[in-house]
C-alpha cells in the first residue's frame, strides 16, 4: 500500500512562501534548501513541501502551468482543519491572504473558508468533519 508523504507546490519564492504558512497557518519550518529553491513545513504526518518554479522545471521538462494569483485558481486545493475556523481565517488574511469565500456551515455541521495564498493557491480552512 501506497503512503501519502507530502504535496510540494511549485512556486517563485520559496522563502517567502514558507515565511507566509509560518505566519498565517503557524506551521514550523522543517527546512530550506542552501539554494532557497526547496522547502519544506512541518504540518503533521503529510509534508507540505515547496519546490521554486525554476527547479521544477528540471522535473517537468514538458513544462506545467504556473499558478497566477490575478487567474482563477486550479481545481485543487489544500484544506487544513482548525477549531476555530473564523479565528484561522481572520490570520491568514492578516498574513496576506486573498479572500476567496467567508466561513459558512455547511448542511452537515461542518464550517468551511477559503482563501489563496501569496502564490495563488486555493485553501481550506474548514472544521474536522464527523
Amino acid at each position: 500500500m501506497a503512503k501519502f508523504a507530502y504535496t510540494i507546490l511549485y512556486v517563485r519564492d520559496v522563502a517567502a512562501t514558507i515565511e507566509f504558512y509560518e505566519n498565517a497557518f503557524g506551521f514550523r519550518r522543517k527546512f530550506i534548501s542552501p539554494g532557497n529553491d526547496y522547502g519544506e513545513l512541518l504540518t503533521g504526518d503529510t509534508i507540505l513541501s515547496f519546490a521554486h518554479t525554476q527547479l521544477a522545471a528540471t522535473n517537468v521538462p514538458e513544462g506545467f502551468t504556473e499558478s497566477d494569483p490575478t487567474a482563477k485558481p486550479f481545481a485543487f486545493e489544500i484544506g487544513f482543519t482548525v477549531d476555530n475556523v473564523e479565528e484561522a481565517f481572520q490570520k491568514a488574511l492578516d498574513a496576506g491572504a486573498t479572500l476567496v469565500s467567508q466561513p459558512k456551515t455547511k448542511p452537515w455541521g461542518q464550517v468551511v473558508s477559503y482563501v489563496r495564498d501569496l502564490n495563488g493557491f486555493l485553501v481550506e480552512i474548514c472544521t474536522e468533519t464527523d
